[in-house]
């Protein structure tokens, strides 16, 4: 981006990059967490996970108000009006990304009180690739590498296969042992609630893409064969 004759204007998409990365560090902590007491099956981490939701919003609530702010006072064209609407619809995605993560965690302190079964270890593989993918486009925010947003977009049907495989791998589960009907549908959930952080990634890459190159990605979204588990 090239600089403003105001120094301060500059300083202030500054600031607003450094929210986003801030608010971005804590929606992929939140996640790790989550999936951390899924696997440990750590009730007092999912809790804190669940309580942690509120400064996510917190700093989505002060993303929102300095962006309206740079708009009213700047009037900002071109490239630097993309940066905020970015930062707004970046901030909300990550939201987003939270919340699921807080739904984890509820459910599990859910299943935490029902004996263990095997397709967790298949939840936790999928969590991991999105992990991955989330930290990548975090990255790719902070660098501006449009690059590494298309590897994040086109990982989507990675992800939606996955998901499906493991949809069908619970159906069979609970179909031979319907002892494990309660704890493997809250598993459906969490895996949909993962699936669904994927998506977000990959709603930032879109618009990480505009960002920087100043159109859409060209092209339908990649996508596997889903199944809805809500």
């Amino acid at each position: 981006m090239t600089e403003h004759t105001v120094k301060s204007y500059d300083e202030e998409l500054a600031h607003l990059t450094n929210i986003i990365a801030r608010m971005g560090g804590m929606a992929e902590a939140q996640f790790a967490a989550a999936v951390q007491a899924l696997t440990r099956r750590d009730s007092d981490l999912a809790a804190r996970v669940v309580a942690g939701d509120a400064r996510v919003d917190e700093l989505e609530q002060e993303i929102q108000s300095f962006t309206v702010r740079l708009l009213a006072l700047r009037q900002p064209v071109a490239s630097d009006l993309r940066h905020i609407v970015a930062a707004l619809k970046i901030s909300s995605e990550l939201e987003r990304v939270a919340d699921y993560a807080a739904n984890v965690a509820k459910r599990t302190l859910v299943l935490n009180q029902l004996p263990a079964v095997k397709p967790v270890s298949a939840v936790q593989h999928l969590a991991r690739i999105v992990q991955e993918i989330l930290k990548d486009i975090l990255d790719a925010y902070i660098e501006r590498d449009v690059e590494k947003a298309i590897r994040v977009w086109n990982r989507d049907e990675e992800v939606d296969d996955m998901y499906t495989g493991l949809f069908r791998e619970l159906i069979t589960y609970m179909m031979e042992d319907p002892r494990t009907i309660t704890a493997c549908t809250h598993l459906m959930f969490m895996a949909k609630n993962i699936e669904r952080i994927g998506d977000h990634a990959t709603n930032i890459a879109e618009t990480l893409h505009f960002l920087v190159v100043g159109s859409p990605l060209q092209g339908a979204r990649p996508k596997g064969n889903t199944v809805e588990a809500e």
